[in-house]
């Protein structure tokens, strides 16, 4: 795909939706990080149900950490792996405690230090609560990226590494909310939905559907 394509799907991306946001609930860094470290293998919309009464008792990380892993187990348990994601909500919030005095750290290194934040934990902390130029590939940006053409790449990094080289700049702090809101409601993994998909003619997916 060349660069003009690339320009005018972020374009209209942008004229449609001039401000994405995540679907995840929060109120803070802290909120948001517990939130995408609960959310691997589960809806946002599960998560939410469960962070939004978390949340209300326990909302920073001394907080967190006073409810313990049963007390966090209590209120996750109808999301996929709660009891090994509690352990690490609290492991988590002691070392937030003990290393960074509370606060949630604004480097990819630190925040990857956290147990149960991998790298696409720690992009989307990043670009969503410290607007960061970040891209946190989950299935719906892979999708994305490799069926449109907009940046193939084999695996995760490498489509990761390709989308931050080449996304027009502007761009590049909203394009992972656009591009998995893309993935979840338009471009979908069974049958994309290519005749509601604003970007159709732009795209370069030879098996489009009617």
């Amino acid at each position: 795909m060349n660069a003009e394509k690339r320009y005018q799907i972020f374009s209209r991306l942008r004229e449609h939706n001039p401000e994405p946001k995540t679907e995840l609930e929060y109120q803070s860094p802290f909120e948001l990080l517990i939130a995408v470290l609960l959310s691997a293998q589960a809806t946002d919309v599960s998560v939410n149900k469960a962070t939004r009464k978390l949340f209300a008792v326990a909302n920073t990380p001394e907080k967190m950490l006073a409810l313990g892993v049963e007390g966090v187990k209590h209120y996750i348990r109808t999301i996929g792996l709660f009891n090994t994601k509690a352990e690490n909500v609290i492991k988590t919030c002691a070392r937030l405690l003990d290393e960074h005095q509370g606060e949630i750290p604004q480097t990819r290194e630190a925040l990857e230090k956290l147990p149960g934040v991998g790298r696409k934990t720690a992009n989307v902390v990043l670009n969503t609560a410290f607007r960061q130029p970040a891209m946190a590939v989950d299935t719906h940006i892979f999708r994305v990226s490799n069926r449109t053409g907009i940046a193939k790449g084999k695996n995760v990094l490498e489509v990761e590494q390709r989308l931050m080289r080449l996304v027009p700049k502007e761009f590049l702090l909203d394009a992972h909310h656009w591009l998995i809101l893309h993935g979840r409601y338009i471009c979908t993994a069974r049958k994309p939905r290519c005749n509601a998909c604003l970007i159709e003619d732009l795209c370069e997916f030879k098996e489009k559907t009617d």
